[in-house]
């Protein structure tokens, strides 16, 4: 049973990835392993999200992730596979792991962002705004439309941007939306930065969709 709303703690199936998803990020996935296959087998048939935790190169498991829907089944392979596609949607802290013949799962709490004065927040919301707006003009040639992202928050602009696992996972971790806007505008001023000298770097840009940082 996924957590509720209201912040309750619940139980949700565990992914662990070597990256990490902020909400209303789309991502692909290939599902090959049986356990795996199982478990988005049971998101399918009882619509229900699982928790996806950024595995790093040591091999352990973060404890703050983001829950995920899976959106679209791209594809199903006669031996189980599966190519789908899922979408983030709310940050959680695990409490407990537990492992089950069926698939990993553990018991997680939502986590909810603390309250911050206005003023520091909307300045560094416009940084990283005007930073998005120029990281789109130095990519496409022409500037975006600012009712595009004017209102868009930390995780919508960095879910439309391809950092670093590290750099999206700090932003889980943040419960400040000021904070994620900072981190978010050094990432993305330094991304322009890169592609004002890298010709390469834009036109991977071009072809993928998504900017590659670092």
């Amino acid at each position: 049973m996924a957590p509720e709303s209201g912040g309750n703690i619940g139980e949700l199936p565990i992914f662990e990835l070597p990256l990490a998803i902020v909400p209303g990020e789309l991502v692909p996935l290939h599902i090959f392993e049986e356990r795996y296959k199982r478990m988005i087998g049971f998101c399918l048939d009882e619509d229900e999200p699982l928790g996806i935790l950024l595995r790093d190169e040591a091999g352990g498991a973060r404890r703050i992730g983001c829950s995920a829907r899976v959106t679209q089944v791209l594809e199903r392979f006669p031996d189980g596979r599966l190519d789908v596609v899922v979408t983030g949607e709310a940050p959680f802290v695990v409490l407990e792991r537990h492992e089950s013949s069926e698939y990993p799962a553990g018991e997680v709490k939502p986590l909810r962002d603390d309250e911050e004065a206005g003023s520091d927040g909307e300045a560094a919301a416009e940084s990283a705004r005007g930073a998005f707006s120029a990281l789109v003009e130095r990519v496409s040639g022409e500037p975006p439309d600012p009712s595009d992202f004017e209102d868009k928050s930390s995780y919508a602009l960095a879910a439309r941007v391809e950092l670093p696992p590290e750099t999206k996972q700090r932003l889980l971790e943040l419960r400040s939306e000021s904070e994620r806007m900072q981190i978010l505008a050094k990432a993305l001023g330094a991304l322009v930065e890169a592609l004002a000298k890298s010709k390469q770097i834009a036109e991977r840009a071009k072809l993928n969709g998504k900017v590659v940082v670092g």
